[in-house]
């Protein structure tokens, strides 16, 4: 059909002529309503967003020294953030003479490890960097 004979097919019916595929040979027009087709795309990328999950990196600092019911507690956040589907980020930094002392802070993130065991696994093991040991937990699916 004629881009003419589509206008007026177009006009006649109140509706618009939108091209839907230009790379065609010949190019696809269709005639529609493209301000409603334009609110049902909207809409549909708008569901799409709700469903869609971001992962967030959370971040939990402790030091190599801490204390029993400290170490609890930011084991009960790791565990939040983790069911939640995010990501954990535990870093450990070590202050002055600490640095004679590494494998204690290395003890602890593997105590940690091995607590967060049931709900997330390793995505990089404790490594260290200057005055600051880092990991990274994923969780499980």
């Amino acid at each position: 059909m004629t881009l003419d004979e589509a206008l007026k097919l177009a006009q006649e019916a109140g509706l618009d002529l939108v091209e839907v595929a230009p790379q065609g040979t010949p190019p696809v027009a269709r005639v529609m309503d493209y301000s409603k087709f334009k609110y049902d795309q909207e809409k549909k990328e708008k569901e799409a967003r709700k469903k869609q999950h971001v992962t967030h990196v959370k971040e939990i600092k402790i030091g190599p020294k801490i204390e029993e019911h400290d170490y609890q507690v930011k084991l009960h956040h790791l565990e939040k953030f983790l069911k939640r589907g995010d990501k954990a980020k535990v870093t450990m930094r070590f202050r002055g003479r600490q640095m004679a002392h590494v494998d204690l802070g290395r003890k602890v993130l593997d105590r940690l490890s091995g607590d967060i065991a049931a709900f997330g696994e390793l995505e990089t093991a404790p490594k260290l960097d200057g005055k600051i040991m880092a990991m990274l937990i994923k969780p499980k699916k």
